[in-house]
């Protein structure tokens, strides 16, 4: 979504009356299939504003009443006004809702037989590694500020980890059970969605970057605390919502386009690129599914592809 969408969001209305019983259920469904909580939040706002925005207007009363041509008005007001991706990920958590609602209390299904708003593929561009040294000296320096930056740059480049997964990162310097971090094997355990935990690896480089974030981090007053990213002037722990913001302001002050998530196709790509095996990529990304190999490989598969032409086809 971006700044247009995020800031529209904020204003939507959630009041969803006579719909909310249902929708509370929905919600602790969710929960209790251990669903994430950014996952619960989203599903839940967007039943929330389709019942606040458009079925009071239409003079429903109840889920029963709600039809396949309410959907589809929807679709058609949201793809007049957000982006496509963004209306399909509404269409889906409606979609899961109204899944739940049928098999919970029976009713039929107004989103049989409906499909989701087509999405343009869009590429993401990998970055350059004039790009990445431009970004990586933006952060330079030794103030705290600074080492946290540029550990959790170098943290996102080594590893492609989500924002969630980042910022969920746990260091007990006193108690190494409860620590993710364990720098002698340049190991970092994330938790993933649903819950999983996998444990990803670092270089030599990060592994540095993140040594001298930490010893930082031993002097600053919130130090007790088990979140591993700590704020500026002894503020509290970053949330992912910071660190998308630090990431940002950092790419702003190099002059590079540059999103949390751009380090997870760099990541992917460059592994790729340099022969790196499919199942272990999936491992690393906490994948179930090969169709995210076809997905992330894309940003740059087309150069992958001339790369490997020079190398066959040279001089022939």
């Amino acid at each position: 979504m971006d700044a247009g969408e995020s800031r529209t969001w904020r204003r939507k209305p959630l009041d969803a009356g006579v719909f909310q019983p249902e929708i509370s259920s929905f919600k602790l469904a969710l929960a209790a299939e251990a669903k994430a909580a950014k996952t619960v939040r989203n599903y839940t706002e967007a039943v929330q504003w389709f019942a606040a925005a458009l079925l009071g207007q239409a003079s429903r009363a109840s889920w029963e009443q709600v039809t396949s041509r309410d959907i589809q008005r929807w679709m058609a007001w949201l793809l007049d006004r957000y982006s496509s991706a963004y209306a399909s990920n509404q269409y889906r958590a409606l979609q899961q809702f109204f899944r739940w609602l049928a098999a919970e209390d029976g009713l039929p299904d107004p989103m049989a037989g409906l499909h989701p708003p087509p999405v343009p593929h869009k590429l993401v561009p990998v970055f350059t590694g004039e790009e990445l040294a431009t970004l990586e000296r933006a952060c330079a320096g030794r103030a705290f500020a600074q080492r946290r930056d540029t550990a959790i740059i170098a943290v996102f480049k080594a590893t492609g980890i989500r924002l969630s997964e980042l910022a969920g990162i746990r260091y007990c310097p006193g108690d190494p059970q409860r620590s993710d971090v364990d720098l002698w094997q340049r190991e970092i355990t994330v938790r993933g969605k649903g819950g999983k935990d996998r444990i990803v690896r670092i270089g030599h480089q990060a592994a540095r970057s993140l040594d001298r974030y930490i010893r930082a981090r031993s002097r600053h007053a919130q130090a007790w605390r088990p979140q591993l990213w700590l704020g500026v002037n002894n503020r509290e722990p970053l949330t992912a919502n910071g660190i998308y913001q630090m990431i940002a302001r950092r790419g702003r002050q190099a002059g590079v386009a540059v999103h949390p998530h751009r380090f997870r196709h760099h990541f992917s790509h460059t592994w790729l690129d340099r022969g790196g095996p499919e199942g272990d990529l999936m491992e690393l990304n906490g994948w179930a599914s090969p169709q995210m190999l076809a997905r992330y490989g894309a940003s740059a598969r087309a150069a992958r592809a001339r790369r490997t032409y020079d190398r066959i086809m040279d001089d022939t």
